[in-house]
């Protein structure tokens, strides 16, 4: 069963679960938002036990892929704030209270906003284990739907941090970049900030394979390979256009101060992932290219 399947990972979720290697035995439930109020505890409950009395051999696991993603205005807007909270904080645990009725395996997405700089401020990649320091609306939300999953299912869940996801459905910074590549003879873009760029299609691989091991329950990241800024994204998108990588000019965070705070540094480790057992997402760079090649209007802005 996959929630949040009209969103970029979502839509990435359903397309990967129809391909022709998934089983034939499989029942398969996508719900976009429109489909299910991931909110409303009666209508999680009755969907989740819907699909779980469905014909299907196998385990039965849920991919959660709904959350509230605009983090400015969660900041900004009570109501914006109040939803991100149920979306991101409360409904992941209806989600999960619902799949330990029926017995079933919850893979929940989260995020790098939940993690804390490290100690003497060292930059080496993150570990689930890291210490966590969500700052602002989205991050506290975040972190408090991965408490929430570990509460209700403590035996049979799976949280994975990502980070920097752009895919081909919805706004994303690649998309952006592209478009002012078009508009703009320079573009100024921060370059203080260090991630882990993730295309949603090999998250989405990554996440079905999870869904399909023996691995034991806890938290893991999953990211794309290596780490760059958003400076040396936008540059690396500037390249893939044929546009010169020059046009990007790098600038600090200050100058360009946003209402929800940004990680300074949230590039991730695979050691999580490889220790199950897993492949780990492929280099950012690739990635991308992998990802314009595939859908090049991510390219026309």
């Amino acid at each position: 069963m996959v929630t949040g399947a009209g969103g970029a990972l979502g839509s990435d979720l359903v397309a990967r679960l129809a391909a022709e290697d998934v089983p034939p035995s499989d029942t398969v439930r996508v719900h976009d938002r429109a489909g299910l109020d991931v909110t409303d505890a009666g209508a999680v409950r009755e969907a989740v036990h819907a699909w779980a009395a469905a014909p299907g051999e196998g385990p039965a696991v849920l991919l959660n892929a709904a959350a509230y993603t605009a983090v400015d205005r969660a900041e900004t807007d009570p109501e914006a704030a109040a939803a991100a909270w149920a979306v991101n904080a409360e409904a992941p645990g209806l989600l999960a209270a619902a799949c330990a009725e029926v017995g079933a395996t919850m893979v929940h997405v989260s995020t790098d906003y939940v993690l804390g700089p490290l100690p003497g401020g060292e930059t080496r990649p993150l570990e689930p284990e890291d210490p966590t320091a969500p700052a602002g609306v989205y991050a506290r939300s975040k972190l408090a739907g991965e408490q929430a999953v570990r509460a209700a299912l403590p035996g049979a869940h799976h949280v994975v941090r990502t980070a920097w996801v752009y895919g081909s459905v919805g706004a994303n910074f690649v998309r952006t970049m592209a478009r002012l590549a078009r508009e703009r003879e320079t573009v100024d873009v921060v370059d203080d900030q260090h991630g882990s760029p993730t295309w949603s299609a090999d998250l989405a691989d990554g996440l079905v394979a999870l869904a399909r091991s023996s691995a034991p329950p806890g938290t893991r990241h999953a990211a794309g390979g290596g780490a760059t800024t958003w400076c040396g994204l936008a540059r690396a998108v500037f390249a893939e256009l044929g546009a010169d990588p020059g046009r990007v000019r790098p600038c600090d965070t200050a100058s360009f101060p946003r209402p929800a705070p940004r990680p300074a540094w949230s590039v991730l480790s695979d050691a999580s992932w490889r220790a199950a057992g897993l492949r780990p997402l492929p280099p950012w760079r690739e990635a991308l290219h992998a990802a314009v090649t595939r859908h090049p209007e991510l390219l026309q802005g």
